[in-house]
C-alpha cells in the first residue's frame, strides 16, 4: 500500500471520507513541515510515512467517539507544528480553530500551512496558555481545548480547562502512561471543574505505538485564580 492510501484507509477508520483535494493538502502540510524543518525544529519525524501515521493520523484520532466535529470551536493548547489542531481543520472544514503557542516561529510556520493550504477561520495566537487564559476574549469561550504532548496532565488541565465553555471538553491526547496521570490529577481535576468521561486506546496502523485519548467535561466555571502566572503551573503543579 502506497503512503497515501495508508493516510486515506487510516481516515476511513476515523470515520472521515476523503477526496484528492484533502489528501493533497496533507501532502503538502508535510512538504512545508520538512522545508521549515531546515532551519527550526519543528519535529524529528520528516520520513513521509512516519508524518501520516505519527502525526497527522495520531491528531485525526481525537475525532473518536464524536466529541469533535464540525461546526464546534476548538482552541489547540501548545501547538507546535500545528498537531492536532491542523489535521482536524483539514479534514472538518468548518470547526474554528484557535492556535496557541509560546513561540512565534512556530506561530509563522502556522499561518504558512494555513495559507497555502487554503484553511479559513483559524486564529494563530502567539503567547502563552497562562496569560490568555485570563483573557476574557478566550477564556471559556470554546467547545473543545485540545493538547498533545505537551506537559504532564496536572499542568495541562490548569493550561486548558480554562478556555472551555461548562458543557464543553478537553480532548487530551496521551501516551502509555495516561493511568498514571489520571490518579496524579484527581485534585486538580476538582479544583478547576472538570470530571473524567472516558480513555479511548487508539491503535495506529503498522506501528506498535499504543497511545489513549483522555477525554474530560468541564462540569462548572474554572475558579479565577487559574491558570497561575506563567511557570507556577510547571514547578507546582496541582495535586
Amino acid at each position: 500500500m502506497n503512503n497515501r492510501d495508508l493516510l486515506k484507509s487510516g481516515l476511513k477508520e476515523f470515520g472521515i471520507d476523503t477526496d484528492d483535494s484533502m489528501l493533497d493538502k496533507f501532502s503538502n502540510y508535510r512538504e512545508i513541515l520538512v522545508e521549515w524543518n531546515q532551519k527550526m525544529n519543528l519535529t524529528g519525524i520528516e520520513e513521509e510515512k512516519e508524518v501520516y501515521i505519527k502525526h497527522f493520523l495520531d491528531s485525526i484520532s481525537a475525532v473518536k467517539n464524536g466529541y469533535i466535529k464540525d461546526g464546534i470551536s476548538i482552541i489547540d493548547v501548545g501547538t507546535g507544528a500545528g498537531f492536532p489542531g491542523l489535521p482536524l481543520k483539514i479534514c472538518l472544514n468548518d470547526i474554528e480553530l484557535t492556535l496557541l503557542d509560546s513561540l512565534n516561529k512556530r506561530i509563522n510556520f502556522l499561518q504558512t500551512v494555513g495559507e497555502e493550504l487554503e484553511l479559513k477561520y483559524i486564529k494563530y495566537i502567539h503567547g502563552r496558555a497562562e496569560d490568555f487564559g485570563k483573557n476574557v476574549d478566550y477564556r471559556e469561550q470554546y467547545d473543545v481545548a485540545t493538547a498533545r504532548a505537551v506537559a504532564g496532565l496536572p499542568v495541562l488541565l490548569e493550561l486548558c480547562v480554562p478556555f472551555i465553555k461548562v458543557g464543553g471538553y478537553f480532548i487530551c491526547l496521551k501516551g502509555p502512561n495516561a493511568d498514571l496521570e489520571l490518579e496524579e490529577s484527581k485534585n486538580a481535576m476538582r479544583v478547576l471543574g472538570v470530571e473524567f468521561v472516558e480513555k479511548i486506546d487508539i491503535i495506529l496502523p503498522e506501528i506498535d505505538l499504543s497511545h489513549n485519548i483522555l477525554v474530560f467535561e468541564k462540569k462548572k466555571n474554572t475558579p479565577s485564580k487559574y491558570p497561575r502566572k506563567a511557570g507556577k503551573p510547571s514547578k507546582n503543579p496541582i495535586l
